[in-house]
């Protein structure tokens, strides 16, 4: 089991990096590397199933954006962002820890809004399917829910 984790997280993150290559923009970012571990190190935790881990992160991103149009790029609002991003992941029952820091970064950075959403759906979403891929060669359950 042990093995088969970190093969299929070393795979997932080797393919964010292959992908962002060819699209020529990084889908490699910390709060990804997080979410893959969760979900293959801890695949029957609340935080690992899809729901929480693309939603989680769509919705951080979505509240790092707004707290960007708000505060402007800094210290203070990306603060506020990750902290509101619990709230709001909370509220739509998607609980997912590393989406936090995606809302730092998108406060902190100021990506561009279409762009960075369509890319970190992409990310979230490969993330899934290695999971599922990962769950079936070592014959756990992943995931245990969908919604």
């Amino acid at each position: 089991m042990l093995l088969a984790s970190t093969a299929g997280s070393v795979a997932a993150l080797l393919l964010l990096v292959a992908v962002g290559a060819v699209l020529d923009q990084p889908l490699l970012i910390p709060p990804l590397a997080a979410s893959m571990a969760l979900v293959a190190g801890a695949p029957d935790l609340a935080l690992s199933q899809p729901r929480s881990v693309v939603g989680g992160q769509l919705l951080s991103a979505l509240t790092g954006f707004a707290v960007l149009a708000v505060a402007g790029p800094g210290l203070w609002g990306a603060a506020v962002a990750g902290g509101l991003a619990l709230g709001v992941m909370m509220l739509a029952r998607t609980p997912h820890s590393p989406a936090a820091a995606t809302a730092v970064i998108v406060a902190l950075q100021a990506p561009p809004l279409w762009s960075f959403l369509g890319l970190l759906a992409l990310a979230s979403l490969l993330l899934v399917v290695v999971g599922l891929g990962s769950a079936r060669t070592t014959g756990r359950t992943y995931p245990v829910y969908w919604f």
